[in-house]
């Protein structure tokens, strides 16, 4: 795994992380979650794809969030069961919310824009050590 694929998989741990504590924690409003699924989902894509252009990850992310908020309003049995699960809750959630499409589109644009300021940065320094 290179460098950055690991500071991406630290990064995706860690919004899991505050993504599960924003649920528990009663005074957080609950689009906060909504915003850092993006945000996982965002970091998960770059984890599996690292080398790909940022405009197919932002794409693919925000057809990603879109695509599981759309399938809950299917609700076929086995769907149905399969979202009392643990994993099935957290991954698929229970009920269609257009306020969860607003949340997610945040997240994902939140956490491009984090990116590319970073990558900006680096970018800058590596080019400023290199010229001395």
């Amino acid at each position: 795994m290179s460098r950055s694929r690991i500071s991406y998989f630290i990064s995706f741990l860690f919004a899991i992380f505050l993504g599960i504590l924003s649920r528990k924690i009663s005074f957080v409003p609950l689009w906060i979650g909504d915003f850092l699924y993006a945000v996982m989902i965002y970091i998960l894509i770059r984890v599996v794809f690292p080398s790909k252009k940022v405009f197919y990850i932002l794409l693919f992310s925000a057809l990603t969030c879109y695509s599981i908020e759309f399938l809950q309003l299917y609700e076929g049995q086995w769907m149905i069961e399969l979202r009392k699960t643990f994993l099935g809750r957290y991954v698929l959630g229970q009920g269609f919310l257009w306020s969860d499409i607003v949340a997610y589109t945040f997240g994902i644009l939140f956490i491009f824009s984090i990116e590319r300021l970073i990558l900006k940065y680096h970018n800058h320094e590596t080019r400023f050590c290199i010229k001395q």
